[in-house]
């Protein structure tokens, strides 16, 4: 049997589960908002089959965004009811008191962001450069962490804030000396530049990022059956490519689809891939990552943030902002 037909099989049977379970008629007559980025990573899998949409048993409107702080600004607006975003707008986020609440780590940082430039071989050089990054974003955040620990003043080089579509037009069209990007507009600036630090060298000075989901506080209390679905179809396809992450080649379906919802080459899929770590359910639950150590990262991410003048306040607690009962429920579903 296939890695899709293994990870996406009985899926009727899911939802029968499940409802029976919610004590609802399930989520028929719900619609969901979901902003997405289009980040290479195992849940685009679903997202293309309409796994999400058969589970839920919800209409689903994907939108596709080119930022967190995007994402963020839509949910504080109420047209997102579940977000994807990176550690340092959702830290923002939970400082200004958005009503959210992360309910899955994608994934860990690694190489999948860089420092990618040109003309330039040393950090000391950046001065007087013109840099490019996404504002508030994990990115922005790890170019800010990157020029502290090499002791380069910020104010040295100008930084502009650009989305990954703007920032690869203006690479290409010389416009700026290097930019702090993610995958896959990252891939194309390697092309033509070397990287100076990746997202895994940042984690090793103090600065590791990673990307989540959240949901509104408001449509995870009304429709708490979709969202634990929700999360369910995402660890398992997770867990899909961590049991055998080889069959997720060049010329697989499962890379074919995240191709096409991300704009990646197709080809280039696996080496993106592995660019994360992406933890199990069973590693965020309970102690684990949504246990403890997202709320830490939150809360060290808030004070950067803080010390940079990004937000005006932190908080003492971010614990409300962040919650383990959406995966240790998924964790109990079998179907």
């Amino acid at each position: 049997m296939s890695i899709t037909r293994r990870l996406f099989v009985s899926v009727a049977a899911a939802t029968v589960f499940i409802a029976a379970n919610t004590g609802s008629s399930y989520a028929a007559d719900v619609t969901v908002n979901i902003g997405y980025q289009p980040i290479v990573e195992p849940s685009r899998v679903p997202q293309a089959d309409g796994t999400y949409e058969k589970v839920t048993g919800a209409k689903i409107n994907w939108q596709k965004f080119d930022g967190g702080a995007d994402v963020i600004a839509a949910i504080a607006s109420g047209s997102l009811d579940i977000g994807y975003v990176g550690s340092s707008p959702l830290a923002a986020a939970a400082s200004r008191g958005l009503g959210i609440e992360t309910i899955f780590v994608v994934g860990l940082i690694s190489e999948a962001e860089a420092l990618a430039v040109k003309g330039v071989t040393r950090p000391e050089e950046l001065a007087g450069k013109t840099i490019a990054t996404p504002f508030v974003s994990t990115a922005h955040y790890s170019l800010l962490t990157a020029l502290k620990h090499w002791n380069i003043d910020p104010k040295s080089l100008e930084i502009l804030n650009l989305r990954p579509p703007e920032i690869a037009a203006a690479w290409a069209r010389g416009d700026i000396d290097g930019a702090y990007v993610w995958d896959p507009v990252l891939t194309e600036l390697k092309k033509s530049g070397p990287v100076l630090a990746t997202s895994a060298d940042v984690a090793d000075w103090g600065g590791p990022t990673f990307d989540a989901w959240i949901v509104s506080k408001t449509f995870a209390e009304a429709h708490p059956e979709v969202v634990t679905a929700f999360v369910k179809v995402t660890g398992d396809a997770y867990a899909a490519y961590r049991a055998n992450p080889d069959a997720w080649n060049g010329t697989s379906a499962e890379a074919e689809k995240i191709a096409k919802l991300t704009g990646a080459k197709q080809d280039e899929v696996p080496a993106l891939l592995k660019g994360y770590y992406f933890p199990s359910l069973e590693e965020q639950a309970g102690t684990g990552l949504l246990g403890g150590g997202t709320i830490k990262a939150v809360a060290e991410t808030s004070a950067f943030l803080l010390e940079q003048g990004k937000i005006p306040s932190v908080l003492p607690d971010y614990s409300p902002y962040v919650s383990t009962r959406w995966v240790e429920e998924a964790a109990k579903l079998s179907f």
